[in-house]
């Protein structure tokens, strides 16, 4: 697979979530904390990865990001402009701006529209385009995402998996969107297919100065593709650090846990490996355990664990950690 290129560092953000919480109700008096007091600062160009097991509010940190779901509190800021209060124009700019790639390329594309009324959709709200134009930018994405251009009169249920997802990437791409949530855009692909697409994103990521927000439980993609690595669990990030951090010295004991569970393609280097073990299940989300969330599979519990919910810290520069052993 092809090689991350470095990024010039950038001082702005072109996307943040500030103590951002999105919680669902599940009864009269429930609720599940899907997102709970997030933040995240998205520097211009970058790829930053989200990872966690199913369930841990990844997806729905991405979606509530972009506005797909209205905040239940915090603050979402693209270019430094709070999106909830944009409207008119301004709301439409920052939707043309923010695009999405959903994982299950099978449903996400509608089976009664051409490819190209797929691709060209946006383009009727965000462009002021006439057909011919149209028609000229639609191949062009194709071409963009190594397909032939006859495609776009074909229907998707007459292309391949990977095909699909070209697609679905060939459609965020259409409106010249600025930032992308790639929501584990490769997880219902072949294994084989699913490197060819991760290096097109990057391929396009290089062309186009776009930034992603790449969301996977896929912690070796992750590493491949991410120029940081956000740690989540039980709605809330654990861990924040540029990737070689994250994946040689991590600090946090659920990190740890996850970074040692990564396979070895040696069997020999395999079976000497320090796996961490975790005891117990996730709790749920419906009633999560008091202080720390991952207090009751941790190995290094404390009863300062129990009776305090551990803040975000910056332990070294650029490196985040939510755990009291850190302090």
């Amino acid at each position: 697979m092809e090689e991350k290129m470095g990024k010039a560092p950038n001082s702005e953000y072109i996307l943040e979530a500030v103590d951002l919480c999105k919680y669902f109700k599940a009864g009269r008096k429930q609720y599940v904390k899907a997102v709970d007091h997030v933040n995240i600062r998205m520097r211009h160009g970058e790829t930053l990865g989200l990872v966690g097991e199913s369930g841990c509010g990844k997806t729905t940190t991405g979606r509530t990001m972009i506005r797909l779901y209205e905040p239940t509190s915090g603050k979402i800021l693209f270019e430094g402009q709070d999106i909830s209060k944009l409207k008119g124009k301004e709301l439409l700019h920052f939707k043309k701006n923010v695009q999405i790639i959903f994982q299950d390329p099978y449903a996400s594309l509608d089976p009664r529209m051409t490819i190209g009324e797929i691709i060209s959709e946006g383009m009727d709200v965000h462009m002021k385009l006439s057909e011919e134009e149209k028609e000229k930018r639609v191949n062009d994405l194709l071409r963009k995402v190594g397909l032939n251009t006859e495609y776009a009169n074909r229907f998707a249920h007459e292309l391949s998996g990977g095909q699909r997802q070209r697609i679905g990437i060939a459609r965020a791409l259409a409106v010249e969107p600025k930032f992308i949530v790639c929501d584990e855009p490769i997880s219902a692909l072949d294994v084989s297919i699913q490197a060819q697409v991760v290096n097109l994103l990057m391929k396009l990521q290089r062309e186009m100065g776009l930034t992603y927000l790449f969301i996977s439980h896929d912690l070796s993609m992750i590493q491949h593709i991410s120029d940081r690595v956000g740690v989540m669990y039980l709605g809330s990030i654990v861990e924040l650090a540029p990737e070689k951090t994250i994946y040689s010295a991590s600090k946090h004991p659920y990190t740890q846990a996850l970074i040692s569970a990564i396979p070895v393609a040696d069997p020999e280097a395999d079976t000497e490996k320090d796996r961490i073990k975790l005891e117990g299940e996730v709790p749920s989300p419906l009633n999560p355990p008091s202080g720390c969330k991952f207090r009751t599979r941790c190995r290094y519990a404390t009863e300062r664990c129990a009776a305090e919910a551990p803040v975000l810290r910056e332990v070294e520069p650029d490196h985040f950690v939510a755990c009291h052993l850190c302090e």
